[in-house]
């Protein structure tokens, strides 16, 4: 039996003030990158190597999405985080170098199933089923780096139904974006459309079906998604 192959529909990003779209290509999401939050997850605060791990980029939700309560869990994480969007990449990008390849930034969602994640965290297993399953990304218009400048500081700000449940100053990242994309250009060969998740400040915490999340960061377009029903 023949069967017919669907190329995968391309996921994009809006820009701001723009008609045009940014094309993802790959979604790099750094943890523990902020001390309080590494505290309130019980880790121990030093400057390690960045966590890092990815996500599917058909994974991306854009604005003003709905995210399907998703199967497989009964503790859905929202985490806010600040996006930097890549137009060009390649290996061993110095630090000195890392703003040029940045296109501009965005607000993001590391959406995360917590009930698996100790499990994985113990037992060293990988973090897919706790990171990367569908609709797990959403992420906000794409500010161009020419309109808002290199954002090393600014307030980042999350709220569930209109209560303020995380809120911390970029500045206090343990890993500079920059730095991060030094970091990963060791492992991986960067690319225009990639994006990367920057980290969460403290403050993580549980939503269910009907709560509306809006994240802020300072200069970017704000992030608005809603948790609907459970997923088919």
């Amino acid at each position: 039996m023949n069967y017919a192959l669907t190329p995968a529909k391309q996921a994009y990003l809006d820009i701001t003030g723009s008609d045009e779209k940014f094309p993802v290509r790959r979604i790099y999401c750094i943890g523990k990158n902020y001390t309080a939050h590494v505290i309130e997850m019980g880790g121990v605060v030093e400057r390690d190597p960045p966590v890092i791990f990815q996500k599917p980029n058909d994974a991306i939700v854009r604005n003003g999405g709905e995210i399907p309560y998703p199967v497989f869990t009964n503790n859905l994480h929202y985490e806010g985080e600040m996006v930097v969007a890549l137009k060009s990449g390649g290996h061993h990008i110095a630090t000195k170098d890392a703003s040029s390849h940045i296109f501009g930034y965005a607000v993001g969602l590391d959406m995360t199933r917590r009930d698996h994640q100790a499990n994985a965290l113990e037992l060293g297993l990988p973090w897919e089923v706790t990171k990367a399953f569908d609709r797990s990304a959403p992420v906000g218009p794409v500010t161009r780096v020419e309109d808002c400048g290199v954002l090393t500081s600014g307030t980042i700000r999350l709220s569930v139904n209109g209560k303020t449940k995380q809120e911390a100053d970029m500045s206090l990242m343990i890993w500079k974006t920059d730095e991060i994309i030094a970091k990963l250009s060791e492992q991986y060969e960067l690319k225009a459309g990639d994006i990367i998740m920057t980290g969460t400040p403290a403050g993580v915490g549980a939503v269910v079906s009907g709560d509306v999340i809006d994240v802020h960061v300072d200069g970017l377009e704000d992030l608005h998604v809603t948790i609907g029903g459970p997923a088919a």
